[in-house]
């Protein structure tokens, strides 16, 4: 199947334009006509230079959001679900999501329901999405269940960014102060060595300890770097691996200033999931099962399926979650009057909101702490490296006094 450009009108005589994928110009115009679009030209797009390594095969959650509030649009304007993907996938810029809202239109149109259609590409739309449009499709709320999704995976990029700007600054400085050290070391460090030398100075330990760091960073440069790539690659590789997901996410949780901020957050996804899921009509059982792989901690997941299990077993959900003894205090007791009064689903909500705030008013705490840790921290490296170049400078002077 090739890739046509096509031009027509539609059934309000606007001008539309777009790309579609079949076996002949014919196909597409019979294809479009079906859509109430009447083709006056359709021809072969024109194959431009690829580069594999450039091929963009990823959906950003925004747009993934933007999409599921598009389509809540759609649907509720009444317009038919076909029609609706067809003008999503004509707007969006990713080439690669235009297909796959494409791939899906083609199987509703072929007879599939939505979120069969959906559930063939799992990386974008995972089991919460797809169980949440099937819940939509059953009770004929599909565009409440779009909104609600919006909703959910908007607040998750917020969530996502906050973390990302409380890792990055720290990760941005030890990396420009590990990088200035290793170019004084290497470059500054010789120098002020072989002056050394030549003035035949006696020098301080401190002194002596760092020029043999410079001399082994020098001769063994390009070992170093290639020893810090791999041992990235080592340990990404073995955070892949459920071992070794579950031990770094175990360590993550005991760090002294980040412990708790990854905590609040995976608490916050755990119960903005759950609430999410209840409240589109999901079972107790498979919300529970769908959150357990959406806390982004792989200790919160594990509790979360401990939790199942004993649910499973005939215990309350309060009861699950503190015999797991990772939840807070206050969240049992809100899932407590939640069971206790039929509102859990909204409890939870108001639950997530709380958490969301705390990892906001955490966030802030944080990056005002480390900012001067940092600072102190950088200085204290470089301040060392200097120190020891002068102190047998000094020691110099005060024979030559």
């Amino acid at each position: 199947m090739a890739v046509y450009v096509w031009k027509g009108k539609n059934r309000y005589g606007d001008v539309v334009r777009g790309e579609r994928v079949g076996d002949t110009p014919e196909d597409v115009a019979r294809a479009l006509k079906r859509e109430q679009i009447t083709a006056s030209s359709v021809t072969p797009k024109q194959r431009g230079i690829r580069l594999p390594f450039l091929k963009r095969q990823t959906v950003k959650l925004k747009e993934l959001a933007i999409y599921s509030r598009q389509l809540s649009v759609l649907i509720d304007a009444q317009l038919p679900i076909i029609q609706s993907l067809t003008i999503l996938a004509e707007q969006t810029n990713n080439m690669y999501f235009k297909k796959v809202i494409s791939s899906v239109r083609e199987d509703v149109e072929a007879g599939s329901s939505l979120n069969q259609a959906k559930r063939k590409f799992p990386k974008i739309f995972d089991d919460l999405y797809c169980n949440l449009i099937a819940s939509g499709e059953q009770s004929g709320s599909l565009d409440t269940m779009l909104q609600r999704l919006a909703e959910y995976i908007e607040r998750s990029v917020k969530l996502r960014g906050q973390v990302r700007q409380a890792m990055i600054y720290p990760a941005a400085i030890m990396s420009f102060a590990f990088l200035v050290a290793i170019f004084l070391l290497w470059k500054v460090i010789p120098i002020f060595a072989s002056i050394f030398v030549d003035l035949g100075a006696k020098l301080p330990g401190l002194t002596q300890v760092v020029i043999g760091l410079s001399h082994f960073v020098t001769n063994y440069i390009l070992f170093i770097f290639l020893g810090i790539i791999v041992a990235v690659i080592l340990f990404r590789y073995y955070r892949k691996t459920p071992p070794g997901r579950m031990v770094t996410d175990r360590i993550s949780l005991r760090l002294p200033l980040m412990g708790k901020l990854l905590s609040k957050v995976a608490i916050s996804r755990v119960v903005r999931t759950l609430s999410t899921l209840l409240s589109g009509g999901v079972s107790m059982l498979e919300a529970l099962r769908i959150t357990s792989s959406t806390a982004g901690n792989a200790v919160i997941e594990k509790s979360v399926f401990d939790a199942r299990q004993q649910v499973t077993e005939g215990n309350s959900l309060t009861d699950a979650f503190r015999s797991t003894g990772r939840f807070p205090f206050m969240m049992c007791q809100m899932v407590s009057v939640g069971e206790a009064t039929g509102t859990l689903d909204s409890l939870l909500n108001k639950l997530a909101d709380f958490y969301d705030d705390e990892v906001s008013a955490s966030v802030g705490a944080l990056l005002s702490m480390l900012e001067p840790i940092m600072m102190i921290f950088v200085g204290g490296i470089v301040g060392t490296l200097i120190l020891s170049m002068y102190m047998p400078i000094f020691s110099l002077m005060s024979q030559i006094q």
